[in-house]
């Protein structure tokens, strides 16, 4: 008898429980929930690799382009890229704020200057600034990607500013009439480009930026802004008109006014120096 009242109480258990369970149905709050936040790691995810592909797109453009780096047996390596053109100038040779120069070349790439440099700390600037202040920046080591506002625009102006955005010894800038899409400039060196995706512009960095081997004048010069001096939110204006007849000729010896870098007197181009040689193309 014992028995059989136990199992009337067991089986009394189990349908009270399942009537529990049935009563609890499925937790759709919860897997709601659950749903949502791996939707939102998703989109996060999603996010960040779509906003982190430029960099690691130009992570690999500067991968390739690493055998273009100098060194002591090819302290040049600008000589093996197609349509580099190089000239040799002068340098420390400076000019007033207020005076031009009849530049050889457009965009320059080298000859007297401003005294004082463009900021060139991968300065990205959204307007083109003055021609002389970017030519001294030059003589420090930078490279300069100028470009036609015309031509370049949308993702080609994204892929060059990603290669010059926060990257030492770097400056972009708009340059309007330019002959060509896109034109980078070292000291004595120049290479002009139709395509923002050719993989000649990673090999020109890597060659000349900061190049240690002396293929500019100033070895270990400094890109920094020049408190007081030149105002990288706020720089000087380029010009576009013509160069007038008072403007400095490339052979010009520099102004005595001219104050030179640090405050000191600029110093005078030797009296034996002769105007820039005739550029040459590498082949």
């Amino acid at each position: 008898m014992a028995n059989g009242t136990t199992r009337k109480k067991g089986s009394a258990v189990k349908a009270a429980r399942g009537s529990v369970v049935s009563k609890k149905g499925t937790p759709w709050g919860t897997i709601i929930a659950v749903v949502a936040i791996v939707a939102l790691a998703a989109s996060v995810i999603i996010y960040y690799m779509v906003q982190s592909a430029p960099k690691r797109e130009q992570a690999d453009r500067e991968a390739a382009a690493a055998s273009f780096a100098p060194s002591a047996q090819d302290p040049d390596p600008s000589k093996r890229i197609p349509g580099v053109v190089t000239a040799t100038y002068t340098g420390s040779v400076h000019v007033l704020p207020t005076e031009r120069v009849a530049y050889d070349k457009t965009p320059p790439f080298g000859g007297p200057h401003d005294q004082t440099w463009a900021t060139c700390t991968g300065t990205v600037y959204p307007n083109a600034v003055r021609t002389e202040n970017m030519v001294h920046a030059l003589e420090h080591g930078a490279v300069w990607i100028a470009y036609n506002p015309q031509q370049i625009t949308g993702d080609a102006l994204n892929l060059l500013s990603v290669r010059a955005k926060g990257k030492p010894y770097t400056m972009m800038s708009p340059y309007p009439g330019l002959d060509k899409p896109i034109s980078l400039q070292s000291w004595g060196h120049q290479l002009k480009l139709d395509d923002a995706n050719d993989p000649r512009i990673d090999e020109f960095i890597a060659a000349l930026r900061s190049n240690p081997n002396g293929v500019y004048p100033e070895v270990g010069a400094s890109c920094d802004a020049v408190p007081g001096q030149f105002d990288p939110d706020n720089p000087p204006p380029f010009d576009p008109s013509k160069p007038g007849p008072d403007a400095k000729p490339m052979d010009y010896k520099g102004s005595t006014a001219a104050q030179g870098e640090n405050g000191m007197p600029a110093p005078s181009a030797p009296a034996s120096s002769s105007a820039p040689a005739a550029p040459t193309t590498t082949k």
